[in-house]
């Protein structure tokens, strides 16, 4: 038996010190992800023989991710199964990148049909080249910056709990212009975005801010995915200012640690004008995340 629990802010500690130390890079795996999606997904965790377990909802389908950790993968691979199979449901993971995929392979040879959706794949940068926009791929970005350098009087500030509210009207006002809450993708957005920002220090996250003439025109926030991968996953900014996102965008990449080589901007969810503008910043990585079901015939119908 796997004993689940809701995740909540008390249990950052516990998970980060599984997440952080893992290679993976896929931003499912930021505990401010996790958190503050709950409400969507009714996540669960669970610790077992060195590994962590997460459990979810999407829709009426459940869901688990690949577990992290080491140790013994197959035994604890199991006990998924037959927790799945006690919930009366298929055995499914989302979030399985080709390594991943390569040690299920492995481990359970011919046991899971892999499903890749590209709407779900991370968009994965050099922070380097975001802070830099160094060289000639990156000429028009540079002069896009140039010129609201040029038209603004702006300034980037660090986002800290005193500016919050500032924030909060933002995305208000932002919300209002997109019609965010007429759509379930954008307001469920909005609801994860407002818990983020309430909790912002209990979740560990980090953020900026951009002003021009003194007014909040865009802020961005993220947190670190493992050793080497930050991940933003919030950006938010006035339209009617030219520039303001490639500039918040710009700024965070520059006040990022060191010693994060890689940034995930996250997917683009099928989204045009998303993917053209996330792929305009030349990613390094596209990360691929496979679903991952055992073969046998489900007890429900499952559709992905």
């Amino acid at each position: 038996m796997i004993s689940f629990k809701d995740i909540e802010l008390k249990d950052k500690e516990v998970i980060t010190s599984y997440t952080q130390n893992s290679p993976r890079r896929n931003c499912d795996l930021s505990f401010s992800n996790l958190c503050s999606w709950r409400f969507l997904y009714d996540t669960q965790f669970a610790v077992q023989d060195g590994f962590l377990i997460l459990k979810f909802w999407a829709g009426e389908k459940l869901v688990y991710m690949m577990p992290v950790g080491n140790g013994d993968l197959k035994k604890v691979l199991e006990n998924m199964i037959e927790d799945a199979t006690q919930e009366g449901e298929r055995f499914c993971m989302l979030g399985v990148c080709a390594g991943m995929r390569a040690d299920l392979e492995a481990i359970m040879p011919d046991k899971f049909h892999f499903e890749a959706d590209r709407d779900y794949a991370d968009y994965l940068y050099l922070r380097t080249d975001l802070a830099t926009l160094a060289g000639k791929k990156f000429q028009a970005k540079r002069n896009h910056l140039n010129k609201f350098r040029r038209t603004y009087n702006y300034e980037y500030v660090p986002l800290t709990p005193d500016r919050i509210q500032e924030c909060l009207d933002l995305e208000a006002e932002w919300c209002k212009v997109n019609n965010c809450d007429q759509h379930e993708g954008t307001g469920n957005e909005r609801r994860a975005l407002i818990y983020a920002l309430h909790n912002f220090e209990a979740l560990g996250l980090t953020g900026g801010i951009l002003h021009v003439d003194g007014k909040i025109v865009a802020f961005t926030f993220g947190m670190p995915i493992n050793q080497d991968t930050f991940g933003v996953h919030v950006e938010k900014a006035d339209t009617s200012i030219d520039g303001a996102y490639a500039m918040i965008n710009n700024e965070f990449a520059n006040h990022i640690p060191e010693q994060y080589i890689y940034i995930n901007r996250e997917e683009d969810l099928g989204i045009e004008g998303l993917r053209k503008a996330k792929l305009s910043y030349q990613p390094v990585i596209i990360l691929e995340k496979y679903v991952a079901c055992l073969k046998e015939t489900p007890v429900k119908p499952v559709k992905w």
